[in-house]
C-alpha cells in the first residue's frame, strides 16, 4: 500500500566481493513492471499493489553476470514469489435480494417463522435482510447484506361463503328454455385452484324447472331455465343450492366443512303473452276435386292470461299456397279458396297466426298440413309406347309381347288393372291377350305364319280397366309388324327391300346394279352433250370413203387468242412489275445456255440431265409462264446387256445364253418364260 516500491527480497552471489563488478539480472512473470531490481544490490521491490484473489505467486529468474565481460558467473536460478492473503474482501450474496415463497402455516426451514400458523389472508408478503460476516464475526472482519422477499402461498383453508342466507331472484315467464336467468355466487379467501367451487340444487321445488352450472373463469353458479314458466300456474320457486370446492386440503379438515348452503326463492313475473295453440300443429284432409268453399277443419287458440281475451285467426300469406284457403278469423275454420288435383300437388302446408283483439302486437303462429286426398279421376294407360314384332315363321301360342299400364292416381284406385280386347269388335284371328294378373298383360299370336307380302302391319285394340270406385277404363291400340326373323327368332329385317334379298340379290349387288345404270345415265347425257357442240356434222359420202377430203374453214385466234387471259395475275405482284414482255414478242434477254459440251454428254446421266434441263427452263425468264413442250435429242449411255430386240430371233440361231433374264427382275419375266422355253426346246 502506498506510493513508495515495497521491499521483497534480496538477490546475493558469492562472487560479490562488494566492489560492483557483479551485475544482477532479473527475467520471468512481472519482471521489469511489476518486480525491480537494483542490479547492483540485487533487492527486488514490488512496484503495484498485488491482488492474492487474481494471482496467487509469480515465478522468476534470477542471473549473476561480470559487469566488464558481460559472462555469467553462476547458472540461472529460478524462484518462487508467493502473495499472501490477507482480509480485504467482505462477504458477498451472489443471488441477492432473495424471493421466497413459503407455505402459510409452515413449521420447519432453513428460514423459520417466528410466528406460528402465519396466515396469508392476514398478510401475504415479508422482507427479510440478512447479514453474513467473515472472521467468524472478530473485530476487524468484513461483512455483507441481502434481501429476502418471502411470499406465503395459499392454502385451502377457508370454505366458501354466501353472502347471504336467503337471496331472491326475479324471472319473466316469458324467459326462454335454455337460457340463463341469474346468477349467484359465494366468496372464498383462497385463490387459485383453492377456491375453485361447484355449485349443486340439492332440494326445492323449483330443481325440476331450473339447473345450475359453474363458470369456471369467475366461479358464479348460472342459473338457467329447463322448462317453461307460466305465471297462472306457479307464482314462485324455492331452491337450496349448495357451493362446495373441488380441491380439498385434509390438514385443514378440522376448520370445518369446506361448502356452504344458501335459500335461492325465484319469483315469476306475470307477462302478457301470445294466444297458445291446442296443438302444436295440424294434419288435415281434403278430397281433391272439392269444390270452392269446402271446410277441412278447424284451429284453436286460447290466450293463456288471466285476462282471457278473445282471439282473431289469419293465414300468413307468405307462398302462392297460402292463397289457396281461407280462414275464418272468429272461429278458426279453414276452407278451400280453388279445385285441387292430387296428382298435380298431393299436399299442401300453410302456417295460421293467431292475436289478441286488445293486444294485435302478439302473435303465435302453427304449422298446418293439408293432404289432397285422391279420387279415380284417371283412367289407367300403358306404361310407354310399344314396338312389338311378329316373325313371319311365329307359331301359334307364341308369346311375342308383354304389356304394362299405369296409373297416376294412388294404389287404392289403381293398383289393380284388368286388360282385354275390345268387345266391340270380333273375334281376332291372327292375336289374342292373356291377362298374367300382375299388372301386365301378353300378347299371343294365334295362328301359323304371317307373310309381309299379304299384310305387314296389324293393329290390336286394347282396353285397360282399373279398380277404383267408381272404376275407369281407357283403349288403346298396339301396332304389330310383321318381319323376317332367323330360326332362332332374331330379326333379320323388316324393310321392303328383303323381297329382293328373297330372290338371291344382296345388297351389295344391288348397290352395283344401280352405280351401272348410273354411270350409263351418265355416258349417255356425256354423248347428247358432245353431238351438240358440234357447229358443223361430218358428211361422208358413201361412195368412195378413200377419196373424200374433208374441208375445215375454221380458222383458230392465233396468238391474239392468248390474250384473252392475262398469265401475269398468277405471278408474283413485285416479278409482275419488273417483267412485262408480250407474248407476241421474244424478249431481248440473253438465254441461259441450254446445252452442254458433246464431251460432258457422254458420260452425264439421263435422270440429272433432264433435271438442269428443267432447272434451266423454270429460271429462264424469256420463256412463256404457261407450259410449254421441251425436246430433248438424246437417247442416253447404251444399255450393258445389250441389245434384246427380238428381230430375226425366229430365223438366226444364236449361241447367247438368255438364262440371265431371270435375274433381271419382275420387268422381264416375260421375256425370260420366252426364250427359256426356246432355249429348252433347241436342247430337246
Amino acid at each position: 500500500m502506498g506510493p513508495d516500491p515495497q521491499y521483497v527480497g534480496k538477490l546475493h552471489s558469492n562472487s560479490d566481493k562488494g566492489d560492483g563488478s557483479v551485475k544482477y539480472i532479473l527475467t520471468g512473470e512481472g519482471a521489469g513492471t511489476i518486480f525491480i531490481i537494483d542490479d547492483t544490490t540485487g533487492d527486488i521491490h514490488s512496484t503495484k499493489s498485488l491482488d492474492r484473489e487474481q494471482k496467487t505467486h509469480y515465478v522468476l529468474h534470477a542471473q549473476a553476470i561480470d559487469r566488464r565481460t558481460n559472462k555469467p558467473l553462476e547458472p540461472e536460478s529460478e524462484f518462487i514469489i508467493k502473495v499472501q492473503d490477507i482480509n480485504d474482501n467482505a462477504p458477498k450474496f451472489t443471488d441477492g435480494p432473495y424471493i421466497v415463497t413459503v407455505p402459510e402455516m409452515s413449521e420447519m426451514g432453513v428460514i423459520r417463522t417466528a410466528l406460528h400458523n402465519m396466515d396469508r389472508e392476514a398478510r401475504e408478503h415479508y422482507s427479510v435482510v440478512i447479514q453474513a460476516k467473515d472472521m467468524a464475526g472478530q473485530v476487524g472482519g468484513l461483512s455483507g447484506s441481502t434481501t429476502v422477499n418471502i411470499t406465503l402461498t395459499d392454502v385451502n383453508d377457508n370454505p366458501p361463503r354466501f353472502p347471504q342466507s336467503i337471496l331472491h331472484l326475479y324471472v319473466p315467464e316469458s324467459a326462454q328454455v335454455g337460457s340463463a336467468v341469474g346468477k349467484i355466487k359465494a366468496n372464498d379467501a383462497d385463490t387459485g385452484s383453492n377456491a375453485d367451487m361447484k355449485y349443486t340444487i340439492i332440494n326445492g321445488d323449483g330443481s325440476g324447472v331450473f339447473s345450475i352450472s359453474t363458470d369456471k373463469e369467475t366461479r358464479e353458479g348460472i342459473l338457467s331455465l329447463k322448462r317453461p314458466l307460466n305465471y297462472e300456474k306457479k307464482k314462485s320457486y324455492t331452491l337450496n343450492i349448495e357451493g362446495a370446492n373441488t380441491h380439498l386440503d385434509f390438514r385443514f379438515s378440522h376448520l370445518g366443512p369446506f361448502k356452504d348452503v344458501t335459500m335461492l326463492k325465484i319469483i315469476v313475473g306475470d307477462v302478457d303473452e301470445p294466444p297458445l295453440f291446442t296443438m302444436p300443429s295440424y294434419v288435415m284432409e281434403v278430397y281433391e276435386n272439392a269444390k270452392i268453399g269446402t271446410a277441412i277443419g278447424t284451429v284453436t287458440a286460447q290466450d293463456p292470461d288471466t285476462a282471457s281475451s278473445l282471439v282473431r285467426y289469419f293465414i300468413d300469406h307468405n307462398t302462392e299456397e297460402d292463397r289457396y284457403f281461407t280462414i275464418d278469423a272468429s272461429t278458426g275454420t279453414i276452407k278451400t279458396a280453388k279445385v285441387f288435383d292430387r296428382e298435380e300437388t298431393p299436399q299442401y302446408n300453410i302456417t295460421v297466426a293467431a292475436s289478441e283483439i286488445d293486444n294485435p302486437g302478439l302473435v303465435s303462429h302453427v304449422p298446418v298440413g293439408i293432404r289432397i286426398l285422391d279420387v279415380n279421376d284417371n283412367p289407367p294407360e300403358l306404361t310407354r309406347e310399344y314396338e312389338i314384332v311378329v316373325c313371319e315363321n311365329a307359331k301359334p301360342g307364341q308369346v311375342i309381347q308383354t304389356i304394362s299400364a299405369t296409373d297416376k292416381d294412388n294404389s287404392a284406385n289403381g293398383a289393380r288393372f284388368h286388360f282385354s280386347l275390345d268387345e266391340g269388335l270380333s273375334l281376332n284371328p291372327n292375336f289374342t291377350l292373356r291377362d298374367n294378373e300382375d299388372n301386365t298383360a301378353s300378347i299371343l299370336t294365334r295362328r301359323r305364319r304371317y307373310s309381309r307380302t299379304t299384310q305387314d302391319i296389324y293393329h290390336l285394340p286394347v282396353l285397360i280397366s282399373d279398380g277404383g270406385t267408381p272404376p275407369l277404363s281407357s283403349s288403346s291400340t298396339l301396332t304389330i309388324r310383321v318381319c323376317a326373323c332367323e330360326r332362332d327368332g332374331r330379326v333379320r329385317t323388316c324393310h321392303a327391300e328383303a323381297f329382293l334379298s328373297s330372290a338371291g340379290l344382296s345388297t351389295g349387288a344391288l348397290i352395283a346394279i344401280l352405280l351401272c345404270v348410273v354411270i350409263l345415265l351418265a355416258i349417255v347425257v356425256l354423248f347428247i352433250t358432245l353431238r351438240r357442240s358440234k357447229k358443223e356434222p361430218l358428211i361422208i359420202s358413201e361412195e368412195d370413203v378413200r377419196e373424200n377430203v374433208v374441208t375445215y374453214d375454221d380458222e383458230g385466234g392465233g396468238e391474239e387468242d392468248t390474250e384473252a387471259f392475262d398469265i401475269t395475275a398468277l405471278r408474283n405482284p413485285s416479278a409482275a412489275e419488273e417483267l412485262k414482255y408480250r407474248r407476241d414478242i421474244r424478249p431481248e434477254v440473253k438465254p441461259v445456255p441450254r446445252h452442254q459440251p458433246s464431251s460432258s454428254l457422254d458420260s452425264i446421266d439421263v435422270q440429272e440431265f433432264i433435271k438442269q434441263r428443267l432447272a434451266e427452263a423454270d429460271l429462264d425468264p424469256s420463256v412463256p409462264p404457261y407450259d410449254s413442250l421441251q425436246t430433248y435429242a438424246y437417247e442416253g449411255h447404251r444399255s450393258e446387256a445389250g441389245s434384246i430386240s427380238s428381230l430375226d430371233s425366229a430365223t438366226t440361231h444364236s449361241d447367247q445364253d438368255y438364262n440371265y433374264l431371270g435375274d433381271w427382275g419382275p420387268e422381264f419375266k416375260k421375256l425370260a418364260e420366252l426364250y427359256g422355253e426356246i432355249e429348252s426346246e433347241r436342247t430337246t
